[in-house]
């Protein structure tokens, strides 16, 4: 998991990252972030508010803050942007008459200023059900192609399993190895 992208950055200076969690209600956010913290993933409840998880390895310090994607919570998001090393969306890939919301969310949080720039990584997640659509038809879907002023990705991935996952960190990885040259 996370502790392995970490070991692998390891002998690097001592640095913290800031990554912003982000997706409609019921996307996965907090089972990924469980699986990112090695922490059981059977029992998760809707976010009411935000979930921060630190995670120290070998001089490293990741804060993944999960925001609540209720309808409700989305106009706070903008606040929780400030200082963001790299923005992670997920997405719901099952649920595809929301499609339409969460790229407009996704657009409009790209739009923001204190975002201009910083990396984002979209998992498609719950690519474990067979309704779920490819990672590509998303993104597509989403036009990240027209993404010009940043690095993105996007990861088909099974919160639940943990399948892919690893490959979105490992591109986080990347990014940060990159952005510290």
């Amino acid at each position: 998991g996370l502790l392995s992208v970490i070991q692998r950055l390891k002998g690097s200076p001592e640095q913290e990252l800031r990554i912003v969690l982000l997706g409609l209600d019921n996307a996965g956010k907090t089972t990924l972030l469980k699986h990112l913290a090695s922490e059981e993933v059977s029992t998760v409840t809707p976010t009411q508010g935000f979930n921060v998880k630190s995670v120290h390895s070998h001089g490293f310090k990741l804060n993944v803050w999960d925001i609540g994607g209720q309808r409700s919570i989305r106009p706070y998001w903008r606040k929780y942007l400030g200082s963001t090393d790299l923005l992670i969306y997920v997405i719901d890939s099952a649920d595809q008459k929301r499609f339409e919301e969460t790229g407009q969310e996704l657009a409009e949080l790209t739009e923001e200023e204190s975002l201009m720039g910083v990396p984002l990584l979209v998992f498609a997640n719950k690519q474990d059900l067979v309704t779920a659509a490819p990672a590509a038809e998303i993104a597509e879907g989403l036009s990240l192609h027209t993404y010009r002023d940043r690095e993105w990705q996007i990861q088909a991935c099974s919160a639940l399993s943990g399948e892919g996952v690893q490959d979105g960190m490992n591109w986080i990885s990347r990014q940060i190895m990159h952005r510290k040259k």
